[in-house]
């Protein structure tokens, strides 16, 4: 592919983007608002999207970014990395800026995951289309999609997902859930002036430029089988598989002893459930006192999980993004959500550099994350989210 394609248009000077990308590596919360405040403020900026590291004083920068944009529209997360517009970085923020005459958004907040009903996703959807209709830039019928972000340690994804679904109807929607630097300590996402815990943000956004709403993942099935005999579902917790204590028998799967079981052999050996004939992977996050498995995503008892083994990652990756490509042309800009697992993968196998190269490449800005979002369903071990192309019609 020819790379150069995906460089995006200069000729009226940089305001003629309807997006703008820019990070910053400052670990001072002031200097890194004043980084990406330089970069993306202009006369039309109609609203931030930024992926920050949890090792801020997020006070601080809350309150240092709600300063230096002046009362623009700013929503985002904590993450277990940062993509910006160079790559895989960590420690550092980077942001998307949304050019307000390419782009009619909004975003709410939700603040208890707990008690988030129908009702009120409803509700919440209604107000979010009404800001786009009010703009008048395009159809809200496929030309709207929305993204999501969420506590990564809520533990509350499905329940907000299916009711955001049914509301959402027709509407694409994806997003990732919240990181900490792989800490699983403390998940945080910023709206209405502030980073928050136990709460998500969905950003509504219409456009007359052509997207596509995608997930995809490396991950293909093999033979081996595990039912889930026991299991604690509302704290995700597998307590055995296949009658024997989960960790024992997950460790037997994979060859390896219960104590050698760490990050590393949950990326390289994960185990999904096949819904509709398609496999979604139950990522585990860590072995338990009492020999249980704590996972990313829901599990019930009765389910069957299919281990599964891992092709290429970025060849995955990158004809993924090819597919798109030859739909819409090249891209303005790709917003991914990519599993911090995949990333640990990646980091195992010392492919970063590559792995960089090829995000730079098609125009990548995104965070990893503690699970990722699409279309009412709630992942793991996934690269998903929306290739932004041209105008429709655009040659």
């Amino acid at each position: 592919m020819d790379t150069n394609l995906l460089s995006p248009s200069r000729e009226a000077g940089v305001h003629q983007d309807a997006v703008l990308v820019a990070h910053s590596r400052s670990r001072d919360p002031d200097m890194a608002a004043q980084d990406l405040a330089s970069r993306l403020l202009h006369p039309w900026l109609g609203g931030v999207l930024f992926f920050c590291s949890a090792e801020y004083d997020l006070d601080a920068l809350g309150q240092a970014l709600e300063q230096h944009f002046g009362g623009v529209r700013l929503f985002g997360c904590t993450t277990a990395g940062e993509i910006t517009d160079e790559g895989y970085a960590r420690g550092g923020i980077t942001a998307i800026g949304f050019d307000q005459r390419h782009f009619a958004l909004d975003y709410a907040l939700i603040e208890d995951l707990e008690a988030f009903s129908l009702l009120e996703a409803q509700w919440l959807t209604d107000r979010l289309l009404e800001r786009c209709r009010q703009a008048s830039l395009a159809p809200i019928k496929e030309h709207t999609f929305a993204l999501t972000l969420l506590d990564g340690l809520s533990a509350s994804e499905e329940r907000v997902l299916v009711n955001l679904d049914a509301a959402l109807g027709s509407i694409p929607h994806f997003g990732g859930s919240a990181g900490d630097d792989n800490q699983l300590a403390g998940t945080h996402v910023y709206g209405d002036g502030g980073f928050r815990t136990g709460a998500a943000v969905v950003v509504m956004l219409n456009t007359p430029l052509d997207f596509e709403v995608f997930t995809t993942h490396h991950l293909r099935p093999l033979d081996d089988k595990l039912v889930v005999t026991a299991a604690d579902s509302e704290h995700r917790r597998v307590i055995e598989l296949n009658a024997e204590p989960a960790a024992e028998e997950y460790a037997r799967l994979v060859g390896c002893g219960v104590d050698d079981l760490n990050e590393e052999v949950f990326a390289r050996h994960p185990l999904a459930v096949r819904l509709h004939d398609q496999d979604y992977v139950r990522s585990i996050q860590r072995v338990n006192e009492d020999l249980s498995l704590s996972f990313y995503c829901a599990v019930e008892t009765g389910i069957v999980l299919t281990a599964m083994r891992a092709e290429p990652i970025l060849d995955d990756l990158r004809a993924a993004l090819d597919g798109i490509i030859a739909r819409l042309g090249p891209p303005r800009l790709v917003i991914g959500c990519d599993c911090f697992l995949r990333r640990m993968e990646i980091e195992a196998d010392d492919e970063v550099a590559a792995a960089s190269a090829l995000l730079r490449d098609y125009r990548v800005v995104g965070f990893n994350t503690y699970g990722e979002q699409f279309n009412g369903l709630h992942l793991n071990q996934t690269f998903t989210g929306v290739v932004i192309g041209q105008a429709r019609g655009h040659g």
